[in-house]
């Protein structure tokens, strides 16, 4: 890898890493709201994020960049996003501050760790920049497999979208579904490029559970009862939940209920689907990171690994209807919806 230069055009030296640094697995949920998993409220089952919770610090007072793509150029940076060229999406607008992709003037995490000795590693989500040589392996990652673009079908690549195995696009297979493709390199890397005295730095960057609403019928089905309550008691019963769990207090007031209440909406088991379809998205990401931790316990290595799970931004307002029937059943290939702001 060729040296990066630093802001005031010094040069980042090469450094080898002692063998008693940490390893580091960052994992990113994509548009996901604040208490969408149970240690933070919610009705969904997310047993492996709530371990991590009960052995770990559960933040109650995070920012983040409100967008997907200024989200992700900040953490990745440490930069303000407009510092980095990705102050909005990826749309070049010829402007110091939307590029579009990250520029010459910021190091990624992977470009300062791996001269220090970690392995990089990435599998998921970039959204940094669309086009070489803006992809993850030309901004320090050793190995890098997933979703160059925002979104995309999670049961097969939307025209228009890049999936890229290292340097090269790919198409997926046929059986297929992006969360557990995600998770399946994830476990291959630590199986594969990881070693107890070379440290590593994993950026688990899941597309779930941006929309489109995909899931399987299976992950689906538990959840068509409980949501059947409406969104009215199930928001008091995760403010209360919240309040118990000590993230937020008695005397910071529910806000008003932004919509229709439940009793008055129309087309509610197409919105009780939806929001069981939103739900088996994240408790299939949790069970894609209970498979990455009984990687890191297999190979040696979960007690020498910080873990840090975060969201890019809070829950999706876009409405989102792209269905390639417009009587497909939400969650299947064939459908291409988000669950709006109701």
């Amino acid at each position: 890898m060729r040296p990066r230069r630093a802001r005031d055009d010094r040069v980042i030296p090469r450094v080898d890493a002692p063998a008693t640094r940490p390893h580091i697995l960052i994992i990113l949920a994509d548009d996901m709201g604040f208490s969408d998993i149970s240690c933070f409220g919610s009705e969904i089952h997310t047993p492996h994020l709530d371990r991590l919770a009960a052995h770990g610090v559960r933040f109650s007072h995070f920012y983040n960049c409100a967008r997907c793509c200024p989200t992700r150029a900040s953490l990745l940076t440490g930069l303000y996003p407009h510092q980095t060229a990705v102050g909005h999406m990826i749309n070049d607008y010829h402007l110091p501050g939307y590029r579009g992709f990250l520029n010459e003037r910021c190091a990624t995490i992977a470009e300062l760790l791996r001269p220090a000795g970690y392995r990089t590693l990435m599998s998921g989500k970039w959204h940094v920049g669309e086009q070489r040589p803006h992809w993850p392996c030309d901004r320090g990652f050793e190995q890098f497999y997933g979703l160059i673009s925002g979104a995309s079908s999670y049961w097969r690549l939307n025209p228009g979208c890049v999936m890229a195995r290292n340097n090269e696009p790919i198409s997926p297979p046929d059986a297929f579904y992006m969360t557990d493709a995600i998770t399946d390199h994830a476990v291959q890397f630590l199986h594969d490029y990881t070693a107890p005295d070379q440290p590593f730095f994993l950026y688990l960057a899941y597309t779930a559970p941006h929309w489109p609403l995909h899931a399987y019928e299976d992950d689906i089905s538990p959840y068509l009862d409980v949501y059947r309550a409406g969104w009215d008691a199930l928001r008091t019963a995760r403010y209360r939940r919240l309040i118990e769990q000590g993230i937020t207090r008695e005397e910071w007031a529910l806000p008003p209920l932004d919509g229709t209440p439940w009793a008055h909406t129309e087309n509610k088991d197409e919105l009780v689907r939806r929001m069981a379809v939103y739900a088996a998205q994240i408790a299939r990401m949790d069970a894609g990171i209970g498979r990455v931790m009984a990687a890191l316990e297999a190979t040696g290595q979960a007690d020498h690994t910080l873990v840090l799970f975060l969201s890019d931004n809070g829950g999706c307002a876009e409405i989102i209807e792209r269905s390639a029937r417009p009587d497909a059943l939400t969650g299947t290939a064939d459908s291409f919806r988000s669950y709006g702001r109701t």
